[in-house]
């Protein structure tokens, strides 16, 4: 049987911290799918097509990576695609909380499908998509924060030269 591992976020845009988290579970699972989900709450910079676009070239060097997108709940996702483990990760003990509750939720909803956590590298752990493109917008240079194709979207975005 393939240890599959589901990779869920909005990933607005991907960033290193994401990156850490993709490369260290592909050493671990036999396949690894990034799968976009739209956060309602977020009003998001790139699309649902955009952002799977950015995964692609920024995972192109993983062989047992794919990227796809859901607009349903996760833990249906998971199911429908047979994963064994969701992989979520953790930056700061202020994401633990939030993931918390959503693994008890996942958990009620289907017992079978378990949650991993992984702590991001330290170097990453103050980074999250929102502060990305919020010195972006300003022409700050993100290139040691995300993918040089990341910071070339963000740029055209932006409208930046």
């Amino acid at each position: 049987m393939t240890r599959l591992a589901i990779c869920p976020g909005s990933f607005d845009p991907i960033t290193y911290g994401h990156l850490d988290i993709i490369e260290r579970g592909a050493k671990i699972f036999d396949e690894v799918i990034v799968a976009v989900f739209n956060n309602q709450s977020k009003a998001p910079l790139f699309s649902v097509e955009e952002r799977m676009e950015l995964i692609k070239e920024s995972t192109r060097h993983i062989p047992n990576v794919t990227v796809d997108s859901s607009a349903g709940l996760l833990i249906e996702y998971a199911d429908q695609k047979n994963a064994q483990v969701i992989l979520r990760g953790l930056r700061a003990v202020s994401d633990f909380e939030y993931e918390m509750q959503i693994t008890a939720m996942n958990r009620k909803l289907d017992n079978k499908i378990e949650t991993l956590f992984m702590m991001t590298n330290n170097q990453y752990s103050f980074l999250s998509s929102s502060i990305v493109k919020e010195v972006a917008k300003y022409k700050a240079d993100v290139m040691d924060l995300v993918p040089s194709v990341v910071a070339e979207a963000l740029k055209k975005k932006y409208n930046h030269k």
